[in-house]
């Protein structure tokens, strides 16, 4: 159930003929009255001797009662209670009630107070009823409001306990406005695919994932085609910004500016200063990991998932300034992974990214140094280009990725145990997109070592066979049952291949995360190897396998994704 209160208005009689009229795509059916403050109210709906204006003079009785100087400007209050898509239809008169409840918990009219405001209910759809109201109350005072929003939403929540309708999680004020339903019919009409609101967040967004500095934040913007206007001091001092959607204009042909505050707490240019502090243009530069010789995407999402490791003990830490630093980390990875990636991945990321942009906020306050070495990851992956979508490359996003479920997962919650239940909620949506994009991307890789492992000589599988039982005897039967298996034995002849000690460095592996709550071990397994690898050189390397023996090539200092890649011989 949603109650959303809309802005005040001038005219009573202008929302009554929205409400009894078709709609702007004739979507209202049957418009009636289901319930109003007296039983007598006519129902221009229902009755063919009720008029509008009868009905808007009876609504608007105590306001017209009062001397013009007196009436206030705005005195028509309305809002719309909805029910989510998988409730039941509701009778009239459950909607009555409803009605009723609602106008009593926001202070229209309390019950048992016979001098409250007049008001009525329409019902033009299935789903939702309006209600209309004049704040002027039978006495001629003004009517008691003080956070109606905020009662209609808890009286909400006793409306779905007591008709036994879906839950909707609760709010706590950080989430970004709803647009309208003027904004969503403009927006169709325009043929853009969201509101001119939330288009500009994204690319608010995206601009700021591991930007530098506010000259590369606003460069990164007109990049994009996104119309800036700075506020700027007498002193020359950039204030704020406000943003526009080319070709999104007003009545008077002038565009529709929004400011970053307005398109989310988080997005005012203040707010937006306070992440500049933790990374720096130099981030771009070569980092120790640089070695291996890996492709720029690949090293930047090594980097990123490092980060992104850290990030996820810190939720477990029980600092929660830091880990609200952290969330937006992570957001930023997630909305620079989003604008680079390619293939069939790349839509499931920008949905991952708009969920747990929700997420990222709350009323703990962020320790802003914190995100340093997230931010720092997202720059590099922003300013390495997009991934190739095959080798070396897809092995870093989908080892990345991992990760980063992992991360979020735990985000949800640490959410869920601070009682925020909007949070938590969206970062288990952005975590089924995240897996979605995550398969997408592991195929090929994944494959290609199933294919080589399922070659390697019985002698070389028997011995990696004995070496996990070794090092994880709870887990062996376990890995040798699932599809992963021939990937995994091929990912440590690799290791075996390259010098490493294969029975500590599985061991190290296994030790970096529980297992027994993975949708497959060895899969995690095989990412964690792969990084492992990654960033540690081996101790001593051995003699290469010929292309005869069933393996491809490892690099002595690192085995990598690209040695799975099958060659040509």
């Amino acid at each position: 159930m949603i109650p959303s209160i809309h802005k005040r208005g001038s005219e009573t009689i202008g929302l009554i003929r929205y409400l009894y009229g078709p709609g702007t795509k004739e979507e209202h059916i049957d418009p009636h009255l289901v319930a109003a403050f007296d039983p007598l109210t006519p129902d221009p709906g229902r009755d063919p001797n009720a008029t509008h204006h009868q009905l808007e003079r009876l609504l608007d009785q105590p306001v017209n009662a009062l001397p013009k100087s007196r009436r206030p400007a705005k005195h028509v209050w309305h809002i719309s209670v909805r029910a989510s898509p998988e409730d039941p239809i509701l009778s009239d008169e459950d909607w009555a009630a409803i009605a009723r409840r609602t106008v009593a918990a926001t202070g229209i009219a309390p019950d048992g107070d016979e001098q409250a405001c007049r008001w009525a209910a329409v019902r033009h759809a299935d789903d939702h009823i309006h209600i209309i109201a004049t704040l002027v109350r039978d006495d001629g005072r003004r009517p008691r409001l003080h956070n109606e929003a905020r009662h209609a939403q808890a009286e909400a929540r006793r409306i779905e306990a007591d008709y036994h309708l879906r839950r909707v999680t609760p709010g706590d004020g950080t989430a970004a406005k709803r647009p309208t339903r003027t904004a969503v019919h403009k927006a169709e009409r325009l043929g853009q695919e969201a509101t001119s609101q939330e288009l500009l967040r994204e690319h608010v967004r995206r601009a700021l994932a591991g930007a530098a500095d506010e000259v590369e934040f606003f460069d990164r913007l007109a990049a994009e085609g996104i119309r800036i206007h700075k506020c700027i001091a007498p002193s020359g001092d950039v204030l704020g910004y406000k943003v526009a959607i080319v070709g999104d204009r007003n009545k008077e042909r002038e565009p529709v500016w929004y400011a970053g505050s307005t398109l989310a707490p988080d997005l005012s240019l203040p707010r937006i200063r306070k992440r500049f502090t933790t990374v720096t243009d130099t981030d771009t530069e070569p980092t120790p990991l640089d070695r291996s010789g890996a492709s720029a995407p690949a090293r930047a999402r090594h980097t990123a998932a490092e980060a992104t490791d850290c990030a996820r003990a810190a939720f477990a830490s029980g600092d929660d300034t830091t880990a609200a630093a952290q969330l937006v980390g992570v957001g930023e990875v997630l909305d620079a992974l989003a604008q680079t990636a390619g293939g069939p991945s790349r839509a499931e990321l920008q949905e991952a990214a708009r969920h747990f942009e929700r997420a990222t906020r709350s009323h703990i306050r962020a320790k802003d140094e914190e995100m340093y070495a997230l931010r720092r990851a997202a720059r590099q992956i922003v300013h390495s280009g997009a991934a190739l979508g095959r080798g070396p490359d897809s092995t870093a996003t989908a080892l990345s990725l991992d990760v980063i479920i992992l991360a979020v997962i735990a985000a949800a919650r640490w959410h869920a145990a601070r009682g925020h239940a909007q949070q938590a909620e969206a970062a288990q949506q952005a975590a089924t997109h995240l897996r979605t994009a995550y398969h997408a991307t592991a195929a090929e890789p994944l494959a290609a070592l199933r294919a080589h492992g399922e070659r390697l000589p019985a002698p070389r599988r028997q011995r990696h066979t004995a070496t996990v039982r070794t090092a994880l005897p709870h887990l062996a039967d376990r890995l040798q049952d699932e599809p992963g298996w021939d990937s995994l034995v091929m990912v440590l002849d690799q290791a075996e291949q390259a010098g490493y000690d294969t029975a500590a460095l599985l061991a190290k592996a296994a030790a970096q995360r529980e297992l027994g709550s993975a949708d497959s071990a060895s899969d995690v397994l095989i990412w964690r190897l792969h990084h492992l690898g990654y960033i540690n050189p081996p101790p001593s390397p051995k003699r290469q396998p010929s292309p005869a023996s069933g393996a491809a090539p490892v690099a002595a200092a690192v085995f990598r994704q690209e040695a799975a890649r099958p060659r040509r011989r």
